[in-house]
């Protein structure tokens, strides 16, 4: 679809808005040089988040042989987001600032049986109203809500098309959440949100093509190509955890069978483990976070049946991950998500191992695998920036007059 000069407006807004966060206090000189865009344009556009109070002036600096530069920096007490992780196993709401701190966080379980639509919309109301209670935040001062749901989105209509561990087909979630919150909400998918938080504060910052590979109950990988979000034709791109690995495989919740997800998601370990020692007391049968947690403490231990578990997992994900190497000679593969921030260094010592062993030789040098740097939630994080990107484009569409939370079926477009 052909983009309007209204549309091109709004992403380089937001993208001198990105480079104010990462940066303050900046000149407009430094954002020009960072952005690619001309002096005159980038004045313009700092004009504007100026008179939206998402920036402010903090003073001069001196420049060689000239007048003093002025600064800006981001006014982090210019409204808040809030960023919403619906993963298949939990619900996790963060309240940002506008320089992206988080100030409030709530977390919900979803435990099985409790993935009807309604249910989880409960779960979400419920833990939007905790963190805006615990900010002291006032509805006014919320700019967006940027929700990340697995499986694939269309973030036009809201509508959550398909969700394989949960079997959901076409949810109108976005109307469903609208009833319960008065705040505008921009909907996408994980695999989006955590290469969009490493786009813009991780280990794909400054990067200019990037996997993000997201593991927990589900797997996917987000893409960074060319500098920006790859999205595909039907924002479906990255869908990577469906791709055949084994023939004839394991079951996939997807219908298919051998899928990267049934060896590497959280209940393929577990079901690694179980192949491996169907006694193991590191199992938790109904508890994928208390295994996975068991294991990465084994491993710690040096407990060889952990250690094989961490190795056989490693060796699937490692071939899956060779193919994404091969296929677009990223410079950085980032391990994400719960699972991989829980197994950590072991998993990646021997993913990379793995990778070495199954990817071409010049990809693989040129490609770094590393951890996610990101403390906080990336999920949350990133679905933050829709709503922040989506507060802009409401900005701009209402002739650059001062965000305010407005109900909206329409995500942005990153």
């Amino acid at each position: 679809m052909k983009r309007t000069s209204r549309d091109i407006r709004t992403a380089n807004r937001y993208e001198v808005l990105r480079q104010i966060i990462a940066e303050s206090p900046t000149s407009r000189q430094e954002l020009a040089a960072a952005t690619g865009l001309s002096l005159a344009t980038v004045a313009t556009l700092v004009g504007e988040l100026l008179e939206l109070r998402m920036i402010t002036e903090v003073g001069f600096e001196d420049s060689a042989g000239g007048r003093p530069r002025g600064l800006v920096a981001v006014d982090a007490a210019g409204g808040t987001l809030i960023g919403v992780d619906i993963a298949e196993t939990y619900v996790r709401v963060e309240l940002f600032d506008l320089a992206l701190n988080v100030l409030a966080r709530a977390d919900e379980d979803i435990r099985p049986g409790e993935s009807r639509p309604e249910q989880v919309v409960g779960h979400v109301a419920a833990a939007v109203g905790s963190v805006v209670a615990q900010a002291g935040a006032e509805d006014s001062r919320v700019l967006g809500v940027g929700v990340s749901v697995p499986g694939q989105v269309d973030r036009d209509t809201g509508v959550a098309q398909y969700a394989p561990n949960w079997n959901w087909h076409d949810v109108p979630l976005l109307d469903l959440l609208t009833e319960h919150l008065p705040h505008a909400l921009y909907l996408d998918n994980p695999l989006r949100a955590c290469a969009v938080a490493e786009l813009w504060f991780g280990a794909a910052r400054g990067r200019g093509d990037a996997v993000v590979v997201n593991l927990g109950t589900g797997v996917g990988a987000g893409l960074v190509l060319g500098g920006g979000l790859h999205r595909g034709v039907s924002n479906s791109a990255g869908e990577w955890g469906h791709t055949t690995l084994v023939l004839d495989g394991r079951l996939c919740h997807c219908g298919n069978h051998g899928c990267v997800e049934t060896y590497v998601g959280a209940p393929g370990i577990m079901l690694n483990l179980r192949e491996l020692s169907p006694d193991s007391p590191l199992l938790h049968p109904e508890d994928q976070t208390a295994t996975v947690d068991a294991l990465a403490r084994a491993v710690a231990a040096g407990d060889p049946v952990a250690v094989k578990v961490v190795r056989d997992t490693a060796r699937y994900l490692g071939a899956g991950i060779a193919s994404l190497v091969n296929l677009l000679n990223p410079e950085v593969v980032v391990l994400s998500s719960w699972v991989a921030a829980a197994l950590g260094e072991p998993l990646l010592e021997e993913v990379r191992e793995a990778v070495g062993r199954h990817a071409l030789r010049r990809p693989y040098a040129a490609t770094d695998i590393v951890l996610s740097p990101i403390p906080t939630d990336p999920v949350c994080l990133g679905a933050a920036t829709f709503a922040l990107e989506g507060a802009l484009q409401s900005a701009g569409a209402r002739g650059g007059k001062r965000a305010t939370a407005v109900r909206s079926r329409t995500a942005p477009s990153s």
